[in-house]
């Protein structure tokens, strides 16, 4: 069933801010950032972790807002849809193949998932602007929507089977 507007925000507003995911998610980026020293100009101590931090959540945020827009305003499903197959390597493949199809706002047709390329490539650009060393913006936008394929497929897969491994664990448990 196709999400209304109110549904679309209460989505957002879980996906941006109340799940845990997009607080990993800026976590495992602030940590990769600190370990390469990127920027430099933000020093290798506790203050340049804090500012690495603030920008990946800040990015994510903006991504997060301009996705949930972006396909709010066209009628695209914004939620992921786990596979109805069997196997694993099928439910690898729609993972795979979520992150760069959705629907359309009746249910059935297939659209390029355009929304969140466009957003990642938008919030790496603005976030660009904030960053020490004059990065080229274009150049932070191309790599933050390479970043969201990867990361995509890999949130993607992750809603495929935690479900699964959670059921095992607390089957195992009992």
């Amino acid at each position: 069933m196709a999400l209304n507007g109110k549904e679309r925000f209460k989505l957002y507003i879980r996906q941006t801010y109340t799940t845990p995911g997009i607080y990993i998610k800026t976590g495992f980026f602030a940590v990769h950032d600190q370990v390469r020293g990127t920027p430099p100009e933000w020093g290798d101590d506790f203050s340049g972790f804090a500012k690495r931090v603030g920008n990946n959540q800040a990015i994510n945020i903006i991504q997060n807002s301009f996705t949930s827009a972006g396909q709010g305003m066209v009628g695209w499903e914004p939620r992921y849809d786990r596979c109805r197959c069997t196997g694993v390597w099928p439910r690898f493949r729609h993972a795979f193949i979520r992150n760069f199809i959705t629907y359309g706002g009746d249910e059935q047709s297939r659209r390029p998932n355009i929304m969140p390329f466009a957003a990642a490539f938008g919030a790496g650009a603005i976030g660009a602007t904030w960053n020490p060393g004059n990065p080229t913006v274009t150049v932070k936008g191309y790599q933050s929507a390479i970043t969201q394929a990867w990361v995509g497929v890999l949130i993607n897969s992750i809603s495929e089977f935690a479900p699964d491994v959670k059921k095992k664990l607390t089957k195992q448990k009992d």
